[in-house]
Formats: C-alpha cells, structure tokens, sequence
C-alpha cells in the first residue's frame, strides 16, 4: 500500500519533470534516521539524463515537499532519497487495514491470467520425504500469494505411473510378498527396498493368500503395479492432508499414453523433421536449439524416455489453456531445463510459457547434530514423522522461511520449542497476544470501537507498526516477484516484532485513557487482521491463546 502510494507519486513527478520513466527501487531502510521508506529513483535518472543524482535527488524532493503524504524529506548519500511520512498517512494504512480485512493485500496484477504450479510430483514409488515436504510448501505457498495477486491459479501434481521404475516397484512388492511366503527371492537391481512395501505385502498375504506364489507373468505384474500404486497414492494424499495441502488436479503419465498425446507429439516433430533413428532408438534434436547433445525419445525397445512423456505432458498443459507453467523441481533436476527448453521451442510454444522453480536440498538437525537421513539401505525420514515430531505449522513455517536457492538444515528442536526464539511460535505468539488484549478490555470495561481515535496514534512504536502494517501487499509481490516463499516468513517477524516493542513499551487497554486505548486496540487489530492473512497465505494457524 505505502510502496505504491509514494511509487506513484515518484513516477508521475520524474515523467512530468524529464519525460521519461526508469525502473527504481522503494524500500524500507537499514536505519530509522533514514526515513520510513527511501528510493534509488535519482541514481537510475542520473544514467539516463548523464546528470548529477544529488542534483536529481534534490529536485524530486523539492517538488514532493508540499504532498500531505510527507513529513519531510531527505536527500542522503550519493542520491538517495528518504521519505518521512506523515502521521495522518500511517493512520490511513490503520483504517484501511480496519476496513477491507482478509481482503487487506489483495492486487489485481495478475488480471486473470491462467498459470499454473506444478510440485510435489514424485514417483509413486515411496512415501513423501522431508524434501518433497519443502517443495510442497514452496507450491503451496506461492499458488496462495499469486492467487491473491488476481492470477488464476491451478495446482497440479504429475503422478509418474508408467515408465521402468513402475515396473521395478511391482517386481520388488512382489519379491517381499514371495518373501512373506516363504520363498527366498533377490530384490531387483535399482529395486525398491522400504519397509513401506513389506507392509503392503502384508496385506495383500492377507487379502489373496498364496495365490500368486512363485507366478510371474503380464497378469501378476499389473496385479502388483496396481496394489502398490493405489495404496502408495493413498498414503501420500493422506501426508498431504496432514500437511494442509490439497491439489486441483491429480495427473497421471500414463493417462498420456492411454489417450494418445505422447504419439501425437512424437508425430509433430517427426514432420517437423527434428526426429531421428540411431541405434534403433529414436532421437529429438536438441542440439539444434540450445548447447546439449541430442537425447533419446523411445528406446531401442519401443518404449518411452521419461523425456518424451514429459514432452507430451507440457505440450498438453499449453492446449490446456494455461499461459504461464512454474514447474518446481529439486536442484538435483537442473539438467533437465534446457532440453525442456529445446523441445518446447522445438514444438512452438512461446518462451515465456515453460518456468522452473529449483530448491536446494533440507538437512535434519537434532540436538546440534546433522541427523542421518537413512538408517539402512531403502529407509529414509519421511515427511510423516516429521509431521509426527514438530506438527504441520512448525513443518510449513519452517520449510517456507528458508529462500528455495538455499541448502536448508532443519533444527527439530528449534521447532519444538514453545519459546520466543523459535520463528513460528514468535508470530504466532503476536497473533494470541493481541486476542488477549480485547479480553482484557472487556474485563476492565474499556469499550472498544472500531475506526475511532486513529489520530491519537504517532509515537515512535506506533509508526514503525503502522509502516510495517503498509508494506504487507509489498511483501507478497516480492514473493511472486522472486520466487520466494521466505519474503513472507520475513515480513511477518518484522511486523511480530514491531507489535513485541509496541506492546512491551506501551499500557495498550488503560480504563483511566479510554481514547487512546482504543486507538491502541485499533492498531492492535489491524496487525492481528495482516498477521492472520500471512499466516493463513503460508498454511499455518493463526491461535487465539497459547
């Protein structure tokens, strides 16, 4: 709000004054000697007009000193100007927050474009680990943040069921359940070894008995790949619903094949002649579009590469209608993105319309210990008893507040803890304190009314916690802005901890200053109403008490 109100005010004096536009930062300062917001605006003139930025800087002010916005402005450093904005501004920021409520933040930027995030695509071949649970946060959060900036948003998970790894699933669930029987047989190489498939083979002992001991054929190898495929799916759904989370469309690879868009997508290019046979295996030429050897489409044995699947599956998602497609992947999948890039020119599908989102990987910390992610050979941590240990705020909050770029070590104990020090219970904490502020109220008779007394706000806890209550919608656009999930988390300790200072420092509910108490509440509920919203935006609770 406070962002786009002084951004308007810069541009239409620097287009009304040198008759041009640049791209200029508004930011919040390192110092409060500094303003309450400064700009770079005279510095990226200053290239442009091959003029002085002090003497730009300068200018700028002196045409924005009369706005009723500012108390004053500076001119610092090399060119920078610093805004002090007017109490009765920041008191606006309070009534309007009072006003629109969860509606607070929410742009139109996105004018209805269709886009959509596809994460948490695994093979279906394991429970979810504490990787996949970063990435589904990462999703989760970013669809919430674009949605509110006016996009229409889909969230999609790409369900790998077809394809060798499959194959090898069915094999390995069917050696564990010979095993069950009796019969001593050799996981398959590149096999699936968790003790997740020992207890489907346990059930299906149960439910068919010996009927498939020591028989393999086509019939018994559908008949395995199905009961592991239906119960691994329904076990992730179920970690997703713990975890919050629910997707809009759930879809499935071999859905490709079925319908007959993988060979529709095979023929494109074979008439566009960017398909070759070597070695009996066909070949895409992606060497024609970017800096990368040609990669195989269809084996030599007629099946299909991963790639080519994934081809047909982009291809499907532009006749879909969407124009945007964020893809979220983990870091270890970086390789993938210029062939993707390639085959998407290679079918005609604009630049912009293919989008990759990495993520560095999550380490476990305990105690102060990096916690070993497997114990033997198949079993790893996943994301259930991660669950089952920090709970889903700790695990959304904590997954979101590190940038996707960066490698995360996840400390349980930190995540456990009911203290200050740990960044959840710290936001969540502001949340519960403002909530017990009106019970007080109410037990010493202070009445409250919503809107009134604003202008008895000004002291210098009150402008800081107004300022910061204006820059939420800046917040939210630097998340779509860059990608980045932790922008949120960010802004929410800002703003928690301003409301910590204003709180500790101040009598908000005091009977013998009913006015100012109820300006104080005022403030007090409109942090409440952006703290909730933020909260809500990261999928995690906003409590009453604690």
């Amino acid at each position: 709000m406070l962002v786009n109100m002084v951004s308007e005010r810069v541009e239409r004096v620097v287009s009304k004054q040198y008759g041009t536009t640049v791209d200029f930062e508004i930011e919040v300062p390192p110092r409060k000697e500094f303003g309450d917001l400064s700009t770079n605006v005279a510095m990226k003139l200053a290239k442009h007009l091959k003029k002085n930025p002090w003497e730009i800087a300068q200018e700028i002010a002196g045409l924005l000193s009369e706005d009723s916005m500012f108390d004053r402005i500076e001119v610092m450093g090399p060119g920078f100007i610093n805004f002090f904005l007017s109490n009765k501004i920041l008191q606006e920021v309070v009534k309007t927050i009072l006003e629109q409520g969860e509606e607070y933040g929410r742009e139109n930027v996105g004018k209805g474009l269709k886009v959509q995030f596809e994460y948490g695509s695994a093979n279906p071949t394991g429970p979810f680990t504490v990787g996949h649970g970063r990435q589904i946060v990462i999703g989760d959060v970013l669809s919430e943040v674009f949605k509110e900036l006016g996009y229409d948003v889909t969230r999609e998970m790409y369900i790998n069921d077809a394809g060798k790894q499959i194959k090898l699933l069915a094999q390995s669930l069917w050696v564990r359940y010979n095993e069950l029987l009796g019969v001593k047989m050799e996981i398959p190489e590149g096999g699936y070894r968790g003790e997740y498939l020992v207890d489907i083979a346990k059930e299906l002992v149960n439910e068919i008995g010996d009927r498939y001991k020591n028989v393999w054929n086509e019939e018994v190898e559908e008949f395995f790949k199905n009961a592991a495929l239906d119960r691994i799916l329904s076990s992730m759904k179920n970690t997703l619903e713990r975890m919050g989370s629910s997707f809009d469309v759930y879809y499935s690879e071999k859905s490709l094949i079925e319908d007959g868009t993988v060979e529709e997508v095979l023929r494109i290019l074979k008439e566009k002649d960017l398909v070759y046979e070597k070695d009996g295996a066909l070949w895409l030429k992606v060497s024609k579009f970017v800096e990368e050897d040609d990669k195989v489409l269809v084996r030599s044995d007629g099946t299909y590469t991963y790639f080519m699947t994934d081809i047909a599956y982009h291809y499907k998602k532009y006749r879909r209608g969407f124009k945007r497609v964020y893809d979220i992947w983990g870091s270890d999948h970086h390789g993938h993105i210029p062939r993707m890039k390639a085959a998407m020119k290679a079918l005609d599908i604009p630049d912009d319309f293919f989008n990759v989102i990495l993520h560095q990987f999550v380490t476990l910390k305990r105690g102060g210990e990096i916690v070993r992610m497997s114990t033997r050979a198949g079993e790893f941590i996943t994301l259930d008893e991660l669950l089952d240990e920090v709970g889903k705020d700790a695990a959304r909050y904590f997954f979101a507040m590190v940038d996707p770029n960066n490698h995360m070590v996840f400390d349980i104990d930190l995540a456990k803890a009911k203290t200050m020090d740990n960044p959840v219970y710290y936001v969540q904490y502001a949340h519960a304190r403002i909530s017990n502020l009106f019970l007080n109220a109410e037990k010493k008779g202070v009445e409250f009314e919503r809107g009134k007394d604003l202008e008895l706000l000004g002291n210098e806890e009150e402008r800081v916690l107004m300022r910061n209550l204006g820059m939420f919608s800046s917040a939210l656009k630097e998340v779509a802005k860059m990608f980045s999930p932790n922008r949120l988390t960010n802004y929410l300790q800002i703003l928690s901890e301003s409301f910590h200072v204003f709180y500790t420092k101040h009598v908000i509910v005091d009977p013998e200053n009913r006015a100012l108490s109820n300006a104080r509440l005022n403030l007090a509920l409109a942090t409440k109403i952006v703290l909730k919203k933020g909260l809500k935006l990261l999928g995690v609770s906003a409590p009453e008490r604690m």
